[in-house]
């Protein structure tokens, strides 16, 4: 009897070891790091302020582009991640295309993140995120020629997004960023007052752990 037993039990034993060792590797927690690859679309506010004393309305249009992130887990609960991208291309018209124009920004983010599901085997990883959002202009043009100026702006970031597991490193992910982008534009060196881009930004595709 005991020497059916013994074989069992040490079946047993390292089926239940495996398991566990497979359920502990499976569990995103602290000291993994991680980054999210996708394609993001950033869609500014529906009104982006009026610009100059004629209180002419400016339009922001959406841009999508090639996204990434970069982020660490210093707890099974709470990390930090990094948002960047290839520039984002903006239409925007004044005054119902009376003036017409583009520009190019990079969003960079920083976030600080909480996992509620950190630490267990869940296939379902949701998170939220706080943070601050830096966010530079570049290659500002119009149609009527002037020299055109969009200063460099600072300001909040809030986070949404879930990632679904598909093995020990490979995990779906969709999330969701609100950024606060007001930006003083100058025509010519006048100012002619601020553009109000405040955007969400929505972003698909894969992460991976390292």
């Amino acid at each position: 009897m005991r020497k059916t037993a013994l074989p069992t039990l040490l079946a047993a034993g390292i089926a239940a070891a495996a398991f566990t060792a497979s359920t502990q590797a499976f569990a995103y927690g602290a000291g993994d790091f991680f980054t999210r690859v996708g394609v993001a679309k950033v869609e500014p506010k529906s009104d982006n302020g009026e610009l100059t004393a004629d209180n002419l309305e400016i339009d922001v249009e959406d841009d999508s582009a090639f996204a990434f992130t970069l982020g660490y887990r210093f707890t099974d609960k709470l990390g930090v991640e990094l948002l960047a991208a290839e520039p984002f291309d903006h239409n925007f018209s004044i005054a119902d295309g009376a003036l017409t124009g583009s520009t190019d920004h990079l969003p960079p983010t920083l976030t600080l993140q909480y996992y509620p599901l950190g630490g267990t085997a869940a296939r379902v990883q949701p998170y939220a995120g706080i943070g601050v959002n830096y966010t530079t202009f570049s290659d500002e043009e119009i149609s009527n020629g002037a020299d055109l100026e969009l200063d460099d702006s600072w300001g909040a970031a809030g986070q949404l997004g879930v990632d679904l597991l598909i093995d020990d490193h490979w995990a779906l992910n969709a999330a969701a960023w609100y950024l606060d982008i007001d930006t003083d534009a100058s025509l010519g060196g006048n100012d002619i007052g601020t553009v109000e881009i405040d955007p969400v930004v929505v972003m698909a595709g894969l992460s991976f752990r390292f």
